[in-house]
């Protein structure tokens, strides 16, 4: 039931306009992921990426035959990352 209802239209709209928002906002305003002048840690930024990739993947429709790649490339990966991207974003572009 889980996956039937993640792979509905809107969740797909949902994760793509997520990760190509965030990746938007990232490439226009990088610094919004500095915090006092530091730049984030690389494996928190590939992390964020990661979720962006996942985002695009799921957004886009495709669905990989190989379980754990569907697994780490769709929604239930991809959401909690691109909140976190959005969190960190928001939180030291306000700062």
């Amino acid at each position: 039931m889980t996956r039937s209802v993640l792979n509905h239209r809107w969740a797909r709209a949902l994760s793509l306009s997520a990760a190509a928002s965030l990746a938007l906002a990232v490439t226009a305003y990088p610094r919004g992921l500095m915090h006092d002048g530091v730049a984030l840690d690389h494996g928190l930024l590939s992390l964020l990426m990661w979720g962006m990739s996942a985002g695009f993947v799921h957004g886009v429709g495709f669905d990989p035959d190989n379980r754990w790649l569907r697994l780490l490339l769709g929604p239930l990966v991809a959401w909690p990352l691109l909140l976190l991207g959005w969190g960190l974003f928001v939180r030291n572009y306000l700062s």
